[in-house]
Protein backbone atom coordinates (compact mmCIF):
# COMPACT_ATOMS: atom_id res chain seq x y z
CA UNK A 1 0.00 0.00 0.00
CA UNK A 2 2.68 2.70 1.22
CA UNK A 3 4.72 1.57 -2.46
CA UNK A 4 1.17 2.24 -4.35
CA UNK A 5 0.38 5.56 -2.70
CA UNK A 6 4.47 6.73 -3.45
CA UNK A 7 3.95 5.77 -7.10
CA UNK A 8 0.50 7.68 -7.16
CA UNK A 9 -1.89 5.58 -6.53
CA UNK A 10 -5.48 7.86 -5.09
CA UNK A 11 -7.37 4.84 -4.87
CA UNK A 12 -6.44 1.99 -2.31
CA UNK A 13 -8.87 -1.05 -2.25
CA UNK A 14 -8.63 -3.69 0.30
CA UNK A 15 -10.92 -6.47 -1.00
CA UNK A 16 -12.19 -9.63 0.92
CA UNK A 17 -12.76 -11.24 -2.00
CA UNK A 18 -13.59 -14.30 -0.96
CA UNK A 19 -16.26 -13.13 1.72
CA UNK A 20 -14.45 -14.65 4.75
CA UNK A 21 -13.54 -11.49 7.47
CA UNK A 22 -15.65 -10.71 10.00
CA UNK A 23 -16.55 -6.91 10.48
CA UNK A 24 -14.17 -6.74 13.59
CA UNK A 25 -11.52 -7.89 11.16
CA UNK A 26 -11.77 -5.60 8.60
CA UNK A 27 -11.98 -2.71 10.43
CA UNK A 28 -8.83 -3.80 11.83
CA UNK A 29 -7.17 -3.54 8.68
CA UNK A 30 -7.82 -0.95 7.80
CA UNK A 31 -7.51 1.05 11.03
CA UNK A 32 -3.87 -0.75 10.45
CA UNK A 33 -3.38 0.69 7.54
CA UNK A 34 -4.58 4.26 8.47
CA UNK A 35 -2.14 4.22 11.26
CA UNK A 36 0.92 2.07 10.16
CA UNK A 37 1.22 3.36 6.02
CA UNK A 38 3.03 6.80 5.74
CA UNK A 39 0.95 9.26 3.69
CA UNK A 40 -1.83 7.11 3.74
CA UNK A 41 -4.64 10.16 3.76
CA UNK A 42 -3.37 10.96 0.66
CA UNK A 43 -5.32 8.03 -0.95
CA UNK A 44 -9.23 7.13 -0.51
CA UNK A 45 -9.67 3.50 0.90
CA UNK A 46 -12.29 1.45 -0.55
CA UNK A 47 -13.92 -1.60 0.83
CA UNK A 48 -15.03 -4.65 -1.59
CA UNK A 49 -16.58 -7.58 0.20
CA UNK A 50 -18.08 -10.77 -1.00
CA UNK A 51 -21.30 -12.22 0.78
CA UNK A 52 -20.12 -15.67 0.65
CA UNK A 53 -20.89 -15.55 4.68
CA UNK A 54 -23.96 -13.19 4.44
CA UNK A 55 -21.66 -10.27 6.00
CA UNK A 56 -20.47 -8.08 3.33
CA UNK A 57 -22.66 -4.84 3.96
CA UNK A 58 -21.76 -5.29 7.95
CA UNK A 59 -18.46 -5.66 6.51
CA UNK A 60 -18.35 -3.01 4.21
CA UNK A 61 -20.26 -0.27 7.04
CA UNK A 62 -17.38 -1.56 9.58
CA UNK A 63 -14.37 -0.18 6.41
CA UNK A 64 -16.72 3.05 6.36
CA UNK A 65 -16.21 3.30 9.90
CA UNK A 66 -12.33 3.01 10.08
CA UNK A 67 -12.12 5.11 7.24
CA UNK A 68 -12.68 4.09 3.90
CA UNK A 69 -14.77 6.35 1.73
CA UNK A 70 -15.01 4.24 -1.08
CA UNK A 71 -17.77 1.25 -1.61
CA UNK A 72 -17.43 -1.23 -4.15
CA UNK A 73 -20.91 -2.46 -3.97
CA UNK A 74 -23.77 -3.71 -6.27
CA UNK A 75 -27.35 -3.32 -6.97
CA UNK A 76 -29.41 -6.22 -5.72
CA UNK A 77 -25.86 -7.61 -4.32
CA UNK A 78 -25.14 -9.48 -7.54
CA UNK A 79 -22.11 -10.89 -8.10
CA UNK A 80 -19.45 -13.79 -7.55
CA UNK A 81 -20.45 -17.00 -6.10
CA UNK A 82 -22.54 -15.45 -3.38
CA UNK A 83 -22.08 -11.91 -4.60
CA UNK A 84 -21.05 -8.48 -2.89
CA UNK A 85 -22.29 -5.99 -0.66
CA UNK A 86 -25.66 -4.70 -1.61
CA UNK A 87 -25.64 -0.83 -2.83
CA UNK A 88 -29.21 -0.09 -1.33
CA UNK A 89 -28.10 -2.26 2.03
CA UNK A 90 -25.33 0.22 2.63
CA UNK A 91 -26.79 3.16 1.33
CA UNK A 92 -30.17 2.60 4.00
CA UNK A 93 -28.15 1.98 7.10
CA UNK A 94 -26.05 4.93 6.96
CA UNK A 95 -29.66 7.03 5.96
CA UNK A 96 -31.36 5.23 8.89
CA UNK A 97 -28.81 4.38 12.06
CA UNK A 98 -26.82 8.04 11.58
CA UNK A 99 -26.20 8.42 14.84
CA UNK A 100 -24.02 5.51 14.77
CA UNK A 101 -23.24 5.82 10.84
CA UNK A 102 -22.82 9.33 10.44
CA UNK A 103 -22.01 9.25 6.67
CA UNK A 104 -23.92 9.82 3.36
CA UNK A 105 -23.78 9.33 -0.25
CA UNK A 106 -24.90 11.56 -3.44
CA UNK A 107 -27.86 8.71 -3.86
CA UNK A 108 -30.91 9.28 -4.62
CA UNK A 109 -32.27 6.60 -2.41
CA UNK A 110 -35.65 7.21 -4.30
CA UNK A 111 -34.72 5.19 -6.91
CA UNK A 112 -33.90 2.44 -5.02
CA UNK A 113 -36.54 0.06 -6.07
CA UNK A 114 -36.72 0.83 -9.82
CA UNK A 115 -32.99 0.60 -10.04
CA UNK A 116 -33.26 -3.00 -8.44
CA UNK A 117 -35.86 -3.91 -10.59
CA UNK A 118 -34.09 -2.71 -13.74
CA UNK A 119 -31.09 -4.58 -13.07
CA UNK A 120 -33.57 -8.04 -12.34
CA UNK A 121 -34.72 -7.94 -15.95
CA UNK A 122 -31.36 -6.92 -17.55
CA UNK A 123 -29.78 -9.95 -16.37
CA UNK A 124 -32.82 -12.39 -15.47
CA UNK A 125 -31.82 -12.57 -11.80
CA UNK A 126 -34.59 -12.41 -9.68
CA UNK A 127 -35.09 -10.65 -6.00
CA UNK A 128 -35.40 -12.38 -3.32
CA UNK A 129 -38.71 -11.85 -2.08
CA UNK A 130 -37.38 -11.38 1.32
CA UNK A 131 -34.44 -8.97 0.00
CA UNK A 132 -33.91 -6.16 2.57
CA UNK A 133 -34.89 -3.08 0.75
CA UNK A 134 -36.13 -3.59 -2.16
CA UNK A 135 -37.61 -7.48 -1.64
CA UNK A 136 -41.08 -7.81 -2.72
CA UNK A 137 -42.18 -8.11 0.73
CA UNK A 138 -39.66 -5.77 2.46
CA UNK A 139 -42.77 -3.41 3.77
CA UNK A 140 -45.27 -5.74 3.97
CA UNK A 141 -46.63 -6.81 7.39
CA UNK A 142 -49.01 -9.85 8.27
CA UNK A 143 -48.60 -10.27 11.88
CA UNK A 144 -51.97 -8.88 13.46
CA UNK A 145 -49.61 -7.03 15.77
CA UNK A 146 -47.21 -5.13 13.40
CA UNK A 147 -50.41 -4.70 11.57
CA UNK A 148 -52.18 -3.03 14.80
CA UNK A 149 -49.00 -1.28 15.09
CA UNK A 150 -48.94 0.10 11.54
CA UNK A 151 -52.52 1.50 11.81
CA UNK A 152 -51.50 3.56 14.79
CA UNK A 153 -48.85 5.27 13.43
CA UNK A 154 -45.72 3.52 11.89
CA UNK A 155 -44.70 1.24 14.38
CA UNK A 156 -42.31 -1.40 13.44
CA UNK A 157 -41.50 0.50 10.43
CA UNK A 158 -37.84 2.07 10.62
CA UNK A 159 -37.95 3.33 7.03
CA UNK A 160 -41.15 4.38 4.65
CA UNK A 161 -41.28 2.51 1.24
CA UNK A 162 -41.28 6.40 -0.29
CA UNK A 163 -38.05 6.80 0.91
CA UNK A 164 -36.30 3.70 -0.80
CA UNK A 165 -39.57 4.24 -3.95
CA UNK A 166 -42.05 1.26 -3.14
CA UNK A 167 -45.08 1.02 -2.96
CA UNK A 168 -47.01 2.78 -0.38
CA UNK A 169 -49.30 -0.58 0.57
CA UNK A 170 -47.95 -2.09 3.67
CA UNK A 171 -50.85 -4.80 4.87
CA UNK A 172 -50.89 -7.97 3.45
CA UNK A 173 -53.91 -10.01 4.67
CA UNK A 174 -53.08 -13.40 6.38
CA UNK A 175 -54.15 -16.35 8.86
CA UNK A 176 -52.26 -13.54 10.97
CA UNK A 177 -54.20 -10.58 10.41
CA UNK A 178 -55.93 -8.88 12.97
CA UNK A 179 -59.82 -7.12 13.02
CA UNK A 180 -58.28 -4.02 13.02
CA UNK A 181 -56.08 -4.86 9.87
CA UNK A 182 -59.06 -6.09 8.38
CA UNK A 183 -61.58 -3.38 9.19
CA UNK A 184 -58.95 -0.80 7.66
CA UNK A 185 -58.90 -2.99 4.54
CA UNK A 186 -62.61 -3.17 4.25
CA UNK A 187 -62.65 0.70 4.18
CA UNK A 188 -59.94 0.67 1.56
CA UNK A 189 -61.79 -1.59 -0.43
CA UNK A 190 -65.69 0.05 0.24
CA UNK A 191 -66.97 -1.56 2.54
CA UNK A 192 -68.34 -0.41 5.99
CA UNK A 193 -69.17 -2.70 8.51
CA UNK A 194 -70.78 -2.85 12.36
CA UNK A 195 -68.87 -3.89 15.28
CA UNK A 196 -71.55 -6.75 15.04
CA UNK A 197 -70.45 -7.89 11.81
CA UNK A 198 -67.09 -7.98 12.07
CA UNK A 199 -66.40 -11.05 13.90
CA UNK A 200 -68.31 -13.22 11.30
CA UNK A 201 -66.20 -11.65 8.58
CA UNK A 202 -63.46 -12.65 10.97
CA UNK A 203 -64.24 -16.38 11.11
CA UNK A 204 -65.22 -16.36 7.49
CA UNK A 205 -61.78 -14.53 6.35
CA UNK A 206 -59.80 -16.80 9.02
CA UNK A 207 -61.35 -20.05 7.16
CA UNK A 208 -60.04 -18.55 3.92
CA UNK A 209 -56.20 -17.72 5.18
CA UNK A 210 -56.14 -21.39 6.79
CA UNK A 211 -56.21 -22.37 2.72
CA UNK A 212 -54.07 -19.87 1.16
CA UNK A 213 -51.06 -18.20 2.76
CA UNK A 214 -52.42 -14.49 1.60
CA UNK A 215 -55.36 -13.59 1.07
CA UNK A 216 -55.86 -11.11 -1.83
CA UNK A 217 -58.33 -8.04 -2.18
CA UNK A 218 -60.73 -10.07 -4.91
CA UNK A 219 -60.79 -12.65 -2.05
CA UNK A 220 -62.27 -10.58 0.37
CA UNK A 221 -64.50 -9.12 -2.17
CA UNK A 222 -65.82 -12.56 -2.84
CA UNK A 223 -66.10 -13.00 0.67
CA UNK A 224 -68.24 -9.84 1.57
CA UNK A 225 -70.54 -10.33 -1.55
CA UNK A 226 -71.87 -13.79 0.35
CA UNK A 227 -72.62 -11.92 3.28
Amino acid sequence: VEAAIRAGAGTINLPDTLGYTVPEEYFALFQSVRERVPNSDKAVLSVHCHDDLDMATANSLSGIRAGARQVECTINGIGERAGNASLESVVMAMRVRQSVLPYWTGIDATQLTRASKLVSEVTSFPVQYNKSIVGRNAFLHESGIHQDGMIKGGLYEIMTPESVGADTKSLVMGKHSGSRAMRRKLVELGYSVGDNELPDIMARFKAVAARKKHVCDEDIVALMNRR
